[in-house]
């Protein structure tokens, strides 16, 4: 009688053993998997520097049980990253100096506080900035948007309803014959009005070797530029910067204008050069680089940038607005 409750005993206990053994491993893995899924999906960084904050994005993902991700830096183009990793609540990733114009990689950490990121990388510069990432809005609409009055933002004869994001005499955008015309490596201009979903006309003539673009919302970079070839295709005129490649890609025309007619509805972006349709009704995953921030959900005005090579000149810029 004792062999056999001495027997039941320790039955009871090896099975309570072996089923804490079981439990605890995938409880842990659970837990593991719903921390790193509050950290996927798309981000809207701000890079807190002591002069000024710099615009970025970072998309996470899961891929087949490998994290994965890109970022948009202070310029540039979308790019995957070396390195990320979600561990005890912590985010880790790594940008290469390469990038970033920096002695050392920069080395992101941060954690979530409520719904957002914020956390600290070590600068270009040495020194060490804070950094603060918010869901990246979803921009959703419903419907068909309904267009109001086409609203003439140029007017052919001085830079009224324009500004450029820095003073420089030496180089400074002017109007002549009804044209803007960049100085060439000169600051960007940006339009005073604040826009949400509109139809954008806009017509470019492109300087040989020159390259500029005209920024929707002040965040979305639409490609213009005739030096470019040996970039990807999505770099290319008519390519919203680093995201999407215009297709079919029209040929280069130097010295001669051209147009785009722009439709963009929270993030769909349909572009049209020349009267042919080089995207189509496409999402734009998040801001580009040069954006002049990173508040996806608010109106934002139209840019041209300064061009970085060359000179760039716009004409008829007319923009329609939805109406709510």
């Amino acid at each position: 009688m004792k062999r056999n409750l001495l027997a039941v005993a320790m039955l009871i206990l090896t099975s309570f053993a072996v089923y804490s053994l079981g439990q605890n491993p995938k409880q842990g893995s659970t837990s593991a998997s719903t921390s790193t899924k509050a950290f996927l999906g798309r981000w809207d960084l701000t890079l807190k520097a002591p002069d000024r904050e710099y615009p970025s994005w970072l998309e996470i993902s899961n891929d087949g049980g490998q994290l994965k991700a890109q970022i948009v830096g202070r310029w540039g183009n979308a790019r995957p990253l070396p390195k990320v990793d979600i561990s005890n609540g912590k985010l880790t990733f790594v940008s290469p100096k390469e990038e970033e114009g920096s002695k050392s990689d920069l080395v992101f950490e941060g954690k979530l506080v409520g719904k957002n990121l914020t956390g600290s990388v070590n600068a270009p510069d040495g020194s060490t900035w804070s950094w603060t990432g918010r869901r990246a809005p979803t921009l959703k609409r419903t419907g068909t948007p309904k267009w109001g009055k086409p609203v003439q933002l140029f007017n052919g004869k001085d830079l009224t309803g324009w500004k450029p994001d820095k003073e420089n005499p030496a180089a400074a955008w002017k109007a002549e014959d009804g044209a803007l015309i960049s100085p060439g490596h000169g600051p960007e201009l940006i339009n005073t009005s604040q826009f949400e979903d509109f139809k954008l006309h806009i017509e470019f003539n492109i300087g040989p070797n020159s390259n500029s673009g005209v920024y929707l919302r002040g965040r979305y970079e639409v490609q213009v530029e005739d030096n470019s070839t040996q970039e990807p295709p999505s770099h290319h005129t008519g390519g919203i910067y680093g995201f999407i490649a215009p297709s079919p890609e029209m040929p280069r025309k130097p010295g001669e204008w051209q147009s785009f007619d722009v439709t963009l509805v929270g993030r769909t972006v349909t572009v049209v050069q020349n009267g042919k349709t080089v995207i189509g009704h496409q999402e734009i995953p998040g801001i580009t680089g040069g954006a002049l921030d990173s508040h996806e959900e608010r109106p934002g005005p139209i840019y041209l940038q300064g061009s970085e090579d060359g000179h760039i000149m716009y004409r008829n810029i007319v923009l329609t607005p939805a109406i709510k």
